[in-house]
């Protein structure tokens, strides 16, 4: 019968921290060298990443490669055991490392002895478990038995589970009968020789095999951070640096979690968990009605105000027509009124329900279809909300919500100066009320009473002040503005009842629409307006005194000039795991997308002037990635991939045009940003002196950042300092040193081995905390000397530039204390120069002390180092590699830059460049023939026919084999272009590095006459 534990077995000694068992040996390689490597790409699992361990070469070198990786652990004795076979809970262990299941605790699915929070297993016979790739050999008596063995074919059968084989209908093989499809299913793969003994156990040996082939096969880059372009369109920066543009099948929903599933260059296929965070609304997040004739719902984001302000768009249960639907100033919630009728009131204090359906988000990404249930509480009496002069012979009631008209119609509800009027009252539905009367210019008072509200609640007969003024002529015309040649805004000098008709020059030309906002009236139009003088007809313009006219004005356009400008630029970390750096600039006024996200609008350079250096950024300070333009709010956003040294950048913008009838250029724009604002605060160095004329022990702590010395985060109050875990004593100090540094006085001596600091703020008030988010942070006490940061490489930059991040602010460089090493030569610094904040050293090699291009070096220190910080302290030695980021470049040596010679059949002509080191197309990254495209060779203005090879030689020459259009004389001008920008965002054709650096862009041109023939 079949055995579902068999399908995931795996054992394992309780008192033992791993192993695995399998069959034969070349068997169970071939098999899970397969199936783990594979299996990475399931949902169900999370990437492992294990080091480069290639050197191994025996069973015993590579279980002690993947024994410091904590795959595996070994036993008591420090011994391997390979000859052992593995038990079901070592299996479950070494299953959960190698695919990266995430070990579960605080459960027992088992029953077996000894299955409890102590058995160091649980935790990964569980992770197997919650995966369906392992589970008990007794399901009904919740055994697992985690000290059985494990024999080939159950490790087949987690094979087959891993890949999803497809299970052959008639096996052929010795394997027991419950595993007899399992094992032919990896047999008809290859997987596994036919040929194995399928029942014998598989010893640690196997398993130390196969999770070595899985070390080496697992090259599949993982997510670094992506960038939703839309909801249809996705960009994935890989951890390679790689970034793979993904178009999505199903559009995203908004706000809620995705799988996407992609290829890489390489061809690897890389699932990633996405969430499109978005303003916009996604959903109804409730309703309520505090009168019973109108309904606000609430919605989680902005909405897309046309169609919510559509009635018909709404319903409310028990067929209550909505009159109208107002959406409020931030697009959050509409006001919906039901119709005057008197059968259309809501019951107080009664469930009921809206539906919502055709509603769309303020980006239109997602139509909202939804019901939801409210309760009206309609417990405030009206009131008047004001009261407003139409000339001498009416005024206007607002009351504060809808009222019943049987109130509103009694005159004699309605108090003028505390006397009865004689007035025919009108009602405006839902909470208007216009007063016909006659009244004398002057102040006045009202008083109201007796008019309710629909649940019954009468207005309170409070006095409320108002004015009256005659008024005997229409609305007349102030002023004609405008700004688009479609849209006219007429202004006049009272407010405005209403306009019959509008056109401009002709009635053909007849406003689409016209609003009217107090003494504003606005018109639109689908036929724009003349470029030169144009009339503006207004028909019917009438008051609230009645006062009608028809009136005209002209209008010369003017064209919207005004530039957009740049309102902010603000440099801040991403809110992902990456933290990189990234600029959002915001601009005056909506602009043009294209503009917006071109990205040779964009520069960020040093405080040298020089392009920044980071991962988005090309060789000229340009971005990589696309920015990104949001409408909503006029911003851009440039993605650095990567975050910058501390310091001052300057960014430059400029050709970005707004979205006018006549688009207009912004004026080039600069701007200084800082990047220590967008680093997170940590504590950079901790160091004790003891003192030589008293007991005292003084332990300094410096911060990245200035510090607060006042409220809450002050970084002087004694009690947020613990050393060694104690807090200070009584007689124990702490003093500001520096902005950034704290001394703490300990006595008696102390030997100081950490120190805990708990709620400090930086100057501007930011805490500083730990990865985790938490206001405690600590740091051992480290050396008298400033190493070099632990986490930060020594780079070259380019051959003349070596950049060193030091864990200490220093306060002086002496170029002579560095000397550059590559075997028997050495590379002096002439001069050195410090970062602003004092952490980075750029080290300078001139004249016939740069750098090689391919430098594969060490940095090193040599005599009596000067190099030191404020304090006195200086840095350690250092003999360290230096990682190579020097990009490889052509060199132009004028007319020998390159050279071009027939080859045999005179069809073809070799073309060789010289370039600064080797180079290689890296196929990991791109297709075999992806770097044809980057370049571009030209006899005279005619492209060859085609670019057929392009050898990479180990001396540094390029050779194109090219066929051109026609047989090139010795007039002719030969160029070669390659395309940098290009090869740069690819990473196609790079140096051997390990850094592979991209080969920058060139021009190359020639008469053919004066090339070297080679």
């Amino acid at each position: 019968m079949s055995n579902m534990s068999y399908l995931s077995n795996g054992n394992s000694k309780e008192n033992s921290n791993e192993t695995i068992q399998g069959g034969d040996k070349k068997v169970m390689k071939k098999i899970l060298s397969v199936a783990l490597s594979t299996a990475m790409a399931f949902s169900m699992f999370a990437s492992v990443a294990f080091g480069d361990a290639a050197t191994a070469t025996t069973p015993e070198q590579k279980f002690d490669a993947l024994k410091a990786k904590g795959v595996f652990s070994g036993f008591p004795d420090g011994l391997a055991h390979l000859e052992k076979d593995m038990t079901r809970a070592e299996f479950a262990k070494v299953i959960t490392k190698l695919l990266g299941l995430k070990e579960v605790t605080g459960t027992l699915s088992y029953k077996d002895k000894n299955y409890n929070a102590k058995n160091w297993a649980v935790p990964y016979i569980e992770a197997v478990s919650a995966a369906g790739i392992m589970q008990g050999k007794d399901t009904a008596k919740k055994i697992f038995d985690f000290n059985g063995k494990v024999t080939v074919e159950e490790m087949a059968t987690v094979l087959q589970r891993a890949l999803k084989l497809e299970i052959p209908a008639n096996p052929t093989n010795n394997a027991s009968a419950w595993a007899k499809g399992y094992v032919q299913a990896a047999i008809d793969k290859g997987y596994i020789s036919k040929d194995a003994n399928f029942k014998a156990n598989a010893t640690r040996s196997v398993l130390v095999e196969t999770a070595y082939a899985i070390d080496q096969a697992r090259s599949i880059p993982t997510v670094a951070s992506y960038k939703i372009v839309d909801s249809s369109n996705v960009e994935f920066t890989l951890s390679n640096g790689e970034v793979v543009k993904v178009k999505l099948d199903k559009a995203l929903e908004a706000n809620k979690e995705t799988s996407v599933t992609f290829k890489d260059a390489a061809g690897h296929e890389i699932t990633s968990k996405i969430t499109w965070v978005v303003t916009s609304a996604s959903k109804v997040q409730g309703a309520a009605a505090s009168n019973l004739k109108e309904v606000v719902v609430t919605f989680d984001g902005t909405v897309d105000v046309a169609t919510a302000e559509n009635e018909d768009n709404y319903s409310i249960k028990g067929d209550k027509t909505v009159l109208s639907a107002t959406a409020s100033a931030d697009k959050k919630s509409v006001t919906l009124l039901l119709d005057d009728k008197d059968s259309a009131v809501l019951v107080n204090q009664k469930e009921t329900e809206v539906t919502v359906r055709n509603v769309k988000n303020e980006d239109k990404s997602k139509t909202i279809e939804q019901t939801v249930k409210f309760t009206p509480v309609d417990v405030q009496i009206p009131e008047v909300k004001e009261v407003v002069g139409l000339g001498t012979k009416a005024f206007k009631v607002k009351f504060s919500e809808p009222v019943k008209k049987a109130g509103v119609f009694a005159s004699n509800n309605f108090k003028v100066d505390g006397k009865v009027i004689a007035a025919n009252v009108e009602y405006k539905y839902p909470n208007i009320a216009i007063v016909n009367t006659a009244l004398p210019v002057g102040d006045h008072t009202l008083t109201v009473s007796n008019v309710e509200d629909f649940s019954g609640l009468k207005v309170a007969p409070v006095e409320t002040s108002f004015k009256i003024a005659e008024d005997t002529t229409a609305p007349e015309v102030v002023s004609v503005k405008t700004s688009d040649l479609r849209k006219v805004t007429v202004e006049f000098n009272e407010t405005v009842k209403s306009v019959s008709k509008a056109y401009h020059n002709t009635a053909v030309n007849k406003a689409t629409d016209i609003v009217i906002s107090d003494n504003k009236v606005t018109l639109y139009f689908a036929n724009p307006l003349n470029l030169n003088e144009n009339t503006i007809y207004l028909e019917g313009v009438t008051d609230y005194s009645l006062n009608s006219a028809n009136r005209e004005a002209k209008v010369n356009p003017t064209l919207d000039t005004e530039r957009p400008t740049v309102v902010k630029a603000k440099l801040s970390q991403q809110d992902n795991a990456t933290k990189n750096h990234q600029i959002t600039v915001e601009f005056s006024e909506s602009v043009d997308p294209a503009s917006a996200t071109d990205r040779a609008n964009y520069v960020l350079k040093d405080k040298n002037g020089k392009a920044a250096v980071v991962n988005g950024l090309n060789s000229n300070g340009k971005p990589v990635l696309t920015p990104s333009y949001n409408p909503k709010n006029n911003t851009v956003t440039i993605d650095l991939a990567g975050k910058l040294a501390n310091g001052t950048y300057t960014l430059e913008v400029s050709g970005v045009k707004d979205t006018a009838y006549v688009a207009n250029t912004m004026l080039p724009f600069s701007t200084t940003l800082d990047s220590s604002v967008a680093v997170d605060g940590t504590i950079s160095r901790v160091w004790k002196v003891d003192s030589n004329n008293s007991n005292e022990t003084y332990i300094y702590i410096q911060f990245n950042k200035t510090l607060s010395v006042e409220g809450v985060g002050d970084a002087t109050q004694k009690a947020k300092y613990k050393v060694n875990g104690k807090a200070l004593g009584s007689s124990d100090s702490v003093d500001l040193i520096t902005p950034d540094t704290v001394r703490l006085t300990v006595s008696p001596k102390v030997n100081a081995t950490s120190v805990q600091v708990n709620l400090v703020a930086d100057k501007d008030g930011n805490f500083f905390v730990d990865s985790d988010g938490n206001y405690v942070i600590s740091k051992n006490v480290g050396s008298d000397f400033i190493q070099v940061k632990a986490d930060k490489d020594i780079v070259a930059n380019s051959t003349e530039e070596i950049k060193v991040v030091f864990a200490g602010k220093l306060s002086y460089v002496d170029y002579r204390d560095f000397v550059a090493v590559q075997g028997d030569d050495s590379y002096y610094a002439s001069k050195a120069s410090l970062s602003e904040d004092g952490t980075t050293v750029t080290l300078t090699f001139a004249d016939n002390n740069k750098l090689p291009a391919d430098f594969k070096g060490n940095l090193t220190t040599i005599g009596n180092v000067q190099t030191q910080d404020a304090f006195g302290t200086r840095i350690a030695s250092i003999d360290q590699v230096v990682v190579d980021k020097i990009a490889p470049e052509a060199k132009d040596l004028g007319s020998k830059s390159f050279g071009i010679k027939a080859v045999a059949n005179a069809s073809t002509y070799d073309i060789t460049i010289q370039t600064t080191e080797a180079l290689q197309l890296d196929i990991s990254k791109v297709q075999p023939n992806f770097d044809k495209e980057l370049f571009t060779v030209k006899i005279n203005d005619k492209k060859v026919t085609s670019i057929n090879t392009i050898e990479y030689k180990n001396d540094g020459k390029i050779v194109l084999n090219v066929t051109p259009a026609v047989t090139p004389e010795n007039t002719d001008v030969v160029s070669v272009v390659f395309d940098g920008t290009a090869n740069e965002a690819a990473k196609a054709v790079v140096d051997t590095s390990t850094s592979k650096n991209a080969l920058k862009g060139f021009t190359l041109a020639e008469q053919l006459r004066f090339v070297e023939v080679k």
